[in-house]
């Protein structure tokens, strides 16, 4: 599929499918950049500019207003799961369907067929979104040219099950480490066992009792975990070094200087030798009550749900925009090697946004 072009006349439901056979893990995404390129840069009402492997699309029509729709096009690794394939219900099967290909298809479709939205548009379309947050295409953009994410209001294009989902919450990686003494385990009281010593850790982790704030309406959920612990040498060895990973998923009212903050609090008298914050990206508030937001309900209806997971909402409200995420893939669904979509929601998911730009 690499030297196959974009279709942009198929509806968001087969060019879906077209995606998702145009293979894009996280790191090989410039075959399919190429190709959004291509078609965008076919398209006579959109100016197109390429940073890396990111390409962004504005109109100009001098709106009083300037939406910004915005998707990955990266993937998780691949489970035997491209092509795609279409079954007899209406579900299209295959990695990325869900997260996030039937997206960035609205987005593409919208591009190709709305030339005179009644909001001035702005379509980003990035990598690296599912791996570390340091090699985010967005993050890349907004770094090298922030001009062309100016804007009143985003739309991330992320699964929400067609659903409205109001902000994001943060997440933030900790390692903690505990250091003991090596020894012989035949001669264990020689030496002191840094696993061991984890164990208040783990107990803490296991006692936690996190907050469910309510933010604009919307019931956040956080959560302390340990999703990873290293340690030991050899089986005849007391281990001298444990390293426990903790990931704190916190609502959009902490700040990342709280949330860092928080975490040392609860561990503060665990005897840790080491703490270091490997990964963290904000919070985003959900920004509803802002006119932008709330038109964008009103439009595609439903009740508006909280995003637990982290998306880049939260890198359009660090520049001052209101985002919410809406998309038509199911999140649960998402990085599974039987991830699908519904066609109906695809389709349904293009038509209420053109129905939003055009009225």
């Amino acid at each position: 599929m690499a030297d196959t072009p974009l279709d942009l006349t198929l509806d968001a439901a087969r060019l879906t499918a077209q995606l998702v056979d145009f293979p894009s893990e996280s790191g090989t995404e410039k075959p399919l950049a190429d190709a959004v390129e291509s078609a965008l840069r076919g398209l006579p009402h959109l100016t197109v500019d390429r940073h890396g492997n990111n390409v962004v699309a504005r109109t100009h029509l001098g709106r009083s207003e300037r939406v910004i729709l915005a998707g990955h096009i990266d993937t998780v690794p691949i489970a035997d799961n491209v092509p795609s394939r279409l079954d007899d219900e209406g579900v299209l099967w295959g990695c990325g369907t869900c997260d996030m290909k039937s997206g960035v298809a609205v987005q593409l479709r919208v591009a190709a067929t709305v030339p005179e939205p009644n909001r001035d548009l702005t379509f980003v379309f990035y990598d690296n979104e599912e791996v570390a947050a340091h090699l985010n295409g967005l993050g890349h953009v907004a770094d090298a040219h922030p001009e062309w994410l100016e804007g009143d209001f985003a739309v991330l294009l992320e699964p929400s099950d067609g659903q409205v989902e109001g902000g994001c919450q943060g997440t933030l990686r900790v390692q903690l480490t505990t250091r003991g003494e090596r020894a012989h385990s035949a001669r264990s009281w020689m030496g002191s066992n840094a696993i061991h010593a984890a164990a208040p850790i783990l107990a803490r982790l296991a006692a936690y009792e996190p907050r469910n704030p309510v933010i604009d309406g919307l019931e956040y959920r956080e959560g302390l975990n340990a999703v990873g612990v290293l340690g030991g040498v050899a089986g005849n060895v007391i281990p001298d070094e444990c390293v426990v990973t903790v990931n704190f998923r916190y609502a959009p009212d902490r700040s990342a200087d709280e949330a860092v903050a928080h975490v040392r609090e609860v561990f503060a008298d665990c005897a840790v030798d080491g703490f270091e914050v490997v990964d963290h990206s904000g919070a985003a508030l959900p920004g509803l009550a802002h006119p932008a937001a709330a038109a964008f309900i009103e439009a595609v209806g439903g009740t508006p749900q909280p995003k637990f997971g982290w998306t880049d909402v939260s890198r359009f409200s660090a520049l001052g925009i209101p985002a919410v995420n809406y998309g038509p893939g199911n999140p649960h669904l998402a990085h599974k090697r039987d991830e699908r979509v519904q066609t109906a929601k695809i389709l349904a998911g293009e038509e209420r946004l053109r129905s939003w730009l055009t009225s």
